[in-house]
């Protein structure tokens, strides 16, 4: 009765085990089955499942945080116009003495012009010009304003001229903001791109593959690694007045979990790697568990993004859409895909178990549990062997083994 006992604990265990499992079974993560079959409990994230094509690289290639993703104007900016504030010198010339500014007996000088005191655009827009009154400087250009004071001074100077120079610039400057410092300068007259204007600010604040670049202009923010405006020069944008540069140090790391030579949080160490790298970062597959068709990449994308790459956005709410990437390392051609797909801050790559790996941990378990199973029945054998042992009696005679004429040696052997 016991022998049958314990055979059907077996048979009900295995049978338990079978049916079950991947569940039972300890494990780094999901199965690659459960991940492509998408996410069917409405009490968790509902996320998107994407394989990793040449067209889905190409479409992730071009939305990579870049400053001329945002700001693709490459227009040379607006002329600086004067604001409220700004010190302005006015010149006057005519064209001979004797006029409104320049006496008669004043032909002996060297130019016939006035320097009118510098002055500031007062709280109205305005500056103040001799026998022309307030003229209107805000808003208006260098040029616009000269010939608004020639205009006004027409009727009464002789065919004057205006020179009008900024001596102070108070409105069209340029914030650039960096570690332990922050700089205003004023934009210039010449066009000049993001990497001119950081280095009248002051520089960067430090080299390093984690230095990042914010650019606001107008209620609009555009984000890019530091380095992308020195290897790829077209994210190297013109700015514009008002611009605001705000240069940070954050370090861009990656999360490697599953069957990989290392599970913990990567650094990348320069200001962009591949996924080809980052799993190389992560210590490569693990030869003996992984299933190289089951690379996995969690990342959440922009729900422009998403609707480019063809995935149904109806069920996300929120801007940004949970997706799993899924790439083939078995396809030897997925090796040149993974080297063109960028990693991103904060992503997480995620390798499963191949089906033999698990297969091998449920023999393996199955043969533990088994063991543990007989080890008592064994130890009860064992047991009942030794208590019979004990209570049969056993009577001896010695008997004595001869060679030649001398016994060698005494021998006990039981009675019959």
């Amino acid at each position: 009765m016991r022998g049958r006992g314990t055979l059907l604990g077996l048979a009900l265990l295995g049978s338990l085990v079978s049916v079950g499992g991947c569940a039972l079974m300890p494990a780094s993560g999901p199965a690659s089955w459960d991940v492509w079959a998408g996410q069917h409990d409405p009490g968790n994230i509902p996320y998107a499942f994407v394989r990793i094509t040449p067209k889905i690289a190409s479409i992730l290639g071009k939305a990579v945080p870049r400053l001329v993703g945002e700001f693709p104007d490459r227009s040379r900016p607006t002329d600086i116009r004067f604001g409220i504030g700004d010190i302005v010198s006015v010149t006057i010339f005519e064209a001979t003495s004797g006029g409104l500014f320049i006496p008669a007996e004043a032909g002996v000088r060297p130019g016939n012009f006035i320097n009118i005191p510098n002055q500031p655009v007062d709280v109205n827009g305005n500056i103040s010009i001799p026998y022309a009154g307030a003229i209107r400087a805000r808003g208006r250009t260098q040029v616009e304003l000269q010939q608004a004071i020639v205009d006004a001074l027409k009727d009464r100077a002789i065919e004057p001229q205006a020179i009008v120079s900024i001596v102070e610039q108070r409105t069209s400057l340029i914030n650039v903001i960096a570690e332990g410092r922050a700089t205003r300068i004023p934009a210039q007259l010449a066009p000049e791109r993001v990497l001119d204007a950081i280095t009248r600010g002051g520089g960067p604040g430090g080299p390093g593959p984690d230095m990042w670049i914010l650019l606001e202009r107008n209620g609009r923010r555009a984000l890019a690694p530091f380095g992308a405006l020195l290897y790829e020069p077209t994210n190297n944008i013109l700015v514009h007045p008002n611009d605001t540069i705000y240069l940070y140090r954050e370090p861009q790391t990656f999360l490697a979990f599953g069957a990989l030579g290392n599970q913990q949080q990567i650094p990348f160490g320069m200001w962009r790697i591949s996924l080809a790298e980052a799993v190389a970062k992560a210590g490569g597959l693990a030869d003996a568990t992984a299933d190289p068709a089951s690379i996995f990449l969690y990342r959440g994308e922009t729900r422009e993004v998403a609707e480019a790459m063809g995935i149904d956005c109806t069920p996300f709410q929120g801007p940004i859409i949970p997706v799993i990437y899924n790439i083939n390392f078995r396809n030897p051609a997925s090796y040149f895909l993974a080297t063109t797909f960028e990693m991103r801050n904060k992503d997480v790559i995620y390798v499963s178990n191949s089906v033999s790996a698990e297969a091998t941990k449920f023999l393996t378990y199955l043969r533990t549990v088994t063991s543990t199973l007989n080890d008592p029945v064994n130890y009860a054998i064992s047991g009942l062997a030794l208590r019979n042992i004990i209570k049969t009696p056993i009577t001896t005679t010695t008997t004595s083994v001869f060679t030649g004429s001398a016994p060698i040696i005494g021998v006990p052997v039981p009675a019959p």
